[in-house]
């Protein structure tokens, strides 16, 4: 089924804010990264902000209250003056919002929706409802104390205001996985040199249209917005997550769980986003190589690692069902046409 591509954004259009798990944005102590997001959608794109109506009420109140919401989600996606949603920050418990939300809702009024980490079970619901959504920026990143990261502005421009082809996706120069501070203004992170993208296995020019998130795609399966093997079907898989979930111990189960359902040998290739901790790559490409390569036998799946998107800053922008391409010679990822219409 072909997923409808929401309309693209142009300097006027209103962006609605949603609190879909942790509700910081309300709060005193976090507020200034909400409105040093705010700020940046206003001066770089020309977009005005809208919060939806419960999402500034703070944690207290949003952690209790599932049903606030998940009615801002619907109010955000029926709202005609709205054209686009952006999370203001993950979390860990947007997926008890899904008996909240009638998925009719989305699938009536497609329009671009963004956000990642625990957002990720939104993206999937939008998915099940037919509707391309964005593996990207939560409001929290673009409200970084130091400043929103050229690359990661350039993607953010280039994914949801214009038509063309994605386009090659380049390594940033640096980057960095120093965790962010959402009570601190003055918090720094570090930025390191980035040293590029990792052939891990593989061979020649692949492609498929994308699917994936963080590795918690494996704990919903008996949930409604489980995938299948036919989302998995000639897919590149994006899969990144945060340290205490992407240890070799974490990886070597998710990709057992692919393999054991069948999913792992109907991909055409899967990228991997940079690790969410300084430290090198090895263990886990030892792992991926004998999980797929050996126990699977398919040493000729592309695995491509250190993408920059996920937990990391910069990141770009990820639209689920876009087609894509792995070029194993050049250790090249490209997405070949773009995410909005």
């Amino acid at each position: 089924m072909a997923l409808i591509k929401p309309k693209h954004l142009i300097s006027g259009d209103t962006i609605c804010t949603v609190s879909v798990s942790h509700s910081w944005a309300g709060d005193a102590n976090s507020k200034w990264r909400y409105d040093f997001g705010k700020k940046r959608l206003e001066n770089l794109y020309g977009l005005n902000v809208l919060p939806a109506p419960n999402s500034m009420k703070g944690n207290d109140f949003l952690s209790k209250n599932l049903q606030a919401r998940a009615d801002d989600i619907m109010w955000a996606f029926e709202n005609k003056g709205v054209n686009a949603i952006i999370a203001n920050v993950g979390g860990n418990d947007s997926i008890k919002l899904l008996p909240f939300i009638d998925s009719t809702v989305i699938k009536n009024n497609p329009k671009i929706f963004i956000g990642m980490s625990d957002v990720m079970n939104i993206n999937l619901l939008c998915l099940k409802a037919g509707l391309s959504t964005f593996y990207g920026h939560n409001l929290f990143t673009i409200g970084e104390a130091q400043g929103f990261h050229p690359y990661s502005e350039k993607w953010f421009r280039k994914s949801l205001f214009g038509t063309a082809s994605i386009g090659n996706i380049e390594p940033s120069e640096n980057w960095t996985c120093d965790k962010l501070d959402p009570h601190n203004e003055n918090f720094i992170r570090n930025y390191y040199l980035n040293t590029g993208y990792e052939l891990i296995q593989g061979q020649g020019v692949v492609q498929g249209k994308l699917i994936g998130g963080h590795t918690g795609i494996a704990w919903v399966e008996s949930e409604p917005i489980a995938l299948t093997g036919d989302d998995f079907n000639e897919a590149i898989l994006f899969v990144e997550d945060i340290p205490e979930f992407f240890t070799t111990e974490k990886l070597n189960d998710f990709l057992k769980w692919l393999g054991e359902n069948n999913f792992l040998q109907k991909l055409n290739g899967i990228i991997i986003g940079k690790l969410s901790e300084k430290k090198s790559f090895e263990e886990h490409s030892m792992v991926i190589k004998n999980i797929i390569g050996n126990e699977y036998g398919l040493k000729n799946l592309p695995v491509l690692y250190g993408l920059n998107f996920g937990h990391t800053s910069p990141i770009f922008v990820i639209p689920y069902g876009a087609k894509a391409e792995i070029n194993c010679d050049k250790n090249a990822f490209s997405i070949l046409e773009s995410g909005v219409s």
